[in-house]
Formats: structure tokens, C-alpha cells, sequence
């Protein structure tokens, strides 16, 4: 299969010709159904005989390129229903039938806020042309209305979310108008698993009552089934809380497919490079060291234990906290003894075999390193952040 994407050097764009990519290279095995071939790249630098080469070639077309904020208003029209015009033309010219994704927005309901939106009346018009030439030509065409697209994208720009991310990540200065607005939003990671469920022939179908999604098989239009409802006080909250992880070391509660696991991955795009890493304290003495490195709202944390060669740490017991031992580098021993009843049992660890242990609440237990010339290095969690008022600690030798 060969594709065309227009609009390629977008933020859709880019996504999507990254992950075709990733399809054709065998790199992306998720997809065993899909087989691409050629993908070509068509942006506003792209030339007349491109278009027509790609045109006449193209199994599948997506049609992302648009206007977002033109000088003038009425160059909406021209970028969003002129190129459309183009593309459909030349497809024509070669009787190519492909499949035809269209790009449009929520805001073509013209209706609500967007009523006299010159933007919504454009892609409107753009879609009006495409259904049109589905009739006249019989080639499927499928016209995705998408609300804000939430990816890595030029700041004050044309999204909020990219501004605050960047805005955020390089202590530059941002207003938020109105904390309780609430947006809509699609994740680009989202959208692009949308349009391979399309060449898959798998995509979701709705219609539009006013500004109301009626989702029903036989719609007319297409959508991506993952969106996420939030406002703008929620986003910026966020971001504030992520700016925060380096000093705090607590990770905010990140569900598989939230919109909070969602944002941090976005935020983190817009780091400046001398962002990428940061200090963490490492709390030393003759011992060696201990370093926590991440603490969570809901799993408690997990550190690093450094012992120099001969040393033993722990010799301590707790109510209900629990650990994990993990030695990922070095030779040791941990001991681990019932407080009540004495039983007692030690596992030699080694980092050339990496194990985990659990120390167990009401158990005394210690770690000893064995080496005489090397550290013992030591993973470990706990299911608590260590609180100095309630530290759930005490002192017991083996």
C-alpha cells in the first residue's frame, strides 16, 4: 500500500508519517494486517509534479494539510477549501479512487461557540467538497471532525496545552483566562492508533446533531473513540505538579491511559536540554550512601543503597511497612529474623543474579555487604514515603 500524506511537516503530519514508517520498516509489529510500502510526504514546499506523481500512485491519501492562523481571515478559505480543491482535482485526473481521509474540525458544526467561526466555515466547506466527490466519483472518503488535538507543536500557536507545556517547562511567564473552561481533547498517540484502525478498515462512524456526537455505525462521519474531558485549571495544576518531580520526587497518579500519563509524556518534550537531568541528594556517611529517587502518591518509593565494603545497614524491624531488596551489583547477605518468634532466614545475593527479596513487617532484618573490596549496590522499594513523624522504624539487632 502507498500512502500520501498531506500536511506532512505538521504536528499530525509528523506523527503519522513517524509510525507509517515504523509499519513499513517492521519496527511496529502491532499492526501484522497492515502493509506499507511507499509513504509520500507532500507539504507546502513541495512541488506541483509531486503532487501529481503522488497523486497517481496513492493507494490511500490523508489529507492533514490546512490553515490554522492565517494573516487574514479569508485565507482560511484559500488553504482549507482551495487545496482540498486541488487535491480532489488531480486524484481525478488520474481516475485514482483511492481512500481519502479528511482532516477537519469540531468547529465546522458551526454551531455553539462556533458559530461564526470563519475557520469552522471553512473546513465546512471542505467537507461539503469531499462528500460531494465521494458522490461524483464513488471513492470512500472519511471526514474526521477532531476537537483540540493535544501533541508536540509550535507554543502560542494554535493550542493552549503546547503553550502551557512550554510555558511551564521554561519558566516563561502565561495567562489562563478562565480556570474552569474545559476542553476536549485528542491525544496524538490516540489518533494515529484512529487512523491505523482506518487502513484497517476498522474505523468508528457518528453523526452531528448540532453540537451533540450521535455515535451510530452507518454515520456519515468518523472519529477516534479516546478523547479526554478536562479544564484548563486541571492542565496547568498538572503541569505545575510535573515542574515539582525533580524537587518533591513524587510522581503524580499516572493510570494506564489517563490524561495525566497523557500530559507528563507531552510536558517532557518541551524541556529545555539543560532540564533533561537533575541533582538528587545522596545522604552520606562512612557507611556509604542512600539516595531516594522517586516517590509515588499511591506506591511509595524506591531508593538506592550504597554499603562499602564490610558494612551492614538495617538492624531494624516495622509494623506494616515492607520492602523490597534488590542487589544489582556487588556480593551480600540479608538477614531477616521474627521478632516474636525468632525464626530466622538469610539469603546470600549477588548481583550477578539479581533476585527480589521482601523484608516482612514484624521481622528484624539487616543487609551485609560480603565483598572486601567492592560496594554493594542495592534497589529498594517500600510501599510508604518515609515520614519522620511516623517513621514505622525500630531499631533491632539479628
Amino acid at each position: 500500500m502507498n500512502i500520501l500524506v498531506t500536511g506532512a511537516k505538521g504536528m499530525v503530519g509528523t506523527a503519522l508519517v513517524n509510525n507509517l514508517k515504523n509499519i513499513r520498516d517492521d519496527k511496529n509489529r502491532t499492526r501484522p494486517n497492515l502493509k506499507i510500502h511507499g509513504i509520500y510526504e507532500y507539504d507546502i514546499d513541495s512541488s506541483e509534479k509531486d503532487l501529481n506523481e503522488y497523486c497517481k500512485n496513492a493507494d490511500f491519501v490523508f489529507n492533514l494539510a490546512g490553515v490554522n492562523r492565517p494573516e487574514n481571515e479569508e485565507d482560511f478559505m484559500k488553504g482549507n477549501f482551495g487545496f482540498a480543491s486541488t487535491l480532489l482535482d488531480t486524484l481525478k485526473k488520474y481516475n485514482n479512487k483511492a481512500g481519502i481521509m479528511l482532516s477537519s474540525s469540531i468547529q465546522a458544526t458551526l454551531s455553539g461557540r462556533f458559530s461564526d467561526s470563519e475557520y469552522g466555515r471553512s473546513k465546512k466547506a471542505g467537507e461539503e467538497l469531499f462528500f460531494e466527490y465521494q458522490k461524483e466519483t464513488g471513492a470512500p472518503v472519511y471526514v474526521y471532525r477532531f476537537p483540540n488535538l493535544m501533541g508536540h507543536s509550535r507554543p502560542k500557536y494554535n493550542s493552549a496545552i503546547s503553550t502551557f507545556c512550554w510555558a511551564v517547562a521554561n519558566d516563561e511567564e502565561f495567562t489562563v483566562n478562565d480556570r474552569q473552561t474545559e476542553l476536549e481533547v485528542l491525544y496524538i498517540d490516540d489518533l494515529i492508533e484512529g487512523m491505523f484502525d482506518l487502513l484497517e478498515g476498522k474505523e468508528h462512524r457518528c453523526e452531528f446533531n448540532g453540537t451533540d456526537t450521535v455515535f451510530d455505525n452507518e454515520g456519515k462521519y468518523c472519529y477516534v473513540p479516546v478523547t479526554h474531558k478536562i479544564t484548563l485549571g486541571e492542565i496547568v495544576d498538572l503541569l505545575e505538579e510535573f515542574k515539582n518531580q525533580p524537587i518533591s520526587l513524587l510522581m503524580p497518579k499516572m493510570p494506564e491511559g489517563s490524561f495525566s500519563k497523557k500530559l507528563f509524556s507531552l510536558y517532557l518534550t518541551y524541556l529545555p536540554k539543560d532540564k533533561f537531568k537533575y541533582n538528587l541528594k545522596m545522604n552520606e556517611d562512612y557507611r556509604g550512601s542512600f539516595t531516594e529517587l522517586v516517590h509515588t502518591k499511591d506506591c511509595g518509593q524506591v531508593s538506592i543503597n550504597i554499603s562499602k565494603p564490610g558494612i551492614t545497614k538495617g538492624q531494624h524491624w516495622h509494623n506494616s511497612k515492607w520492602e523490597q531488596f534488590i542487589v544489582v551489583h556487588g556480593h551480600g547477605l540479608i538477614q531477616e529474623r521474627n521478632i516474636n518468634t525468632d525464626e530466622f532466614v538469610e539469603f546470600e545475593v549477588s548481583g550477578d543474579k539479581i533476585e527480589a527479596i521482601y523484608m516482612i513487617p514484624g521481622w528484624t532484618h539487616n543487609i551485609i555487604n560480603l565483598s572486601e573490596t567492592e560496594d554493594l549496590v542495592t534497589v529498594m522499594t517500600c510501599n510508604e514515603i518515609f515520614n519522620p513523624d511516623k517513621p514505622d522504624t525500630f531499631f533491632e539487632e539479628i
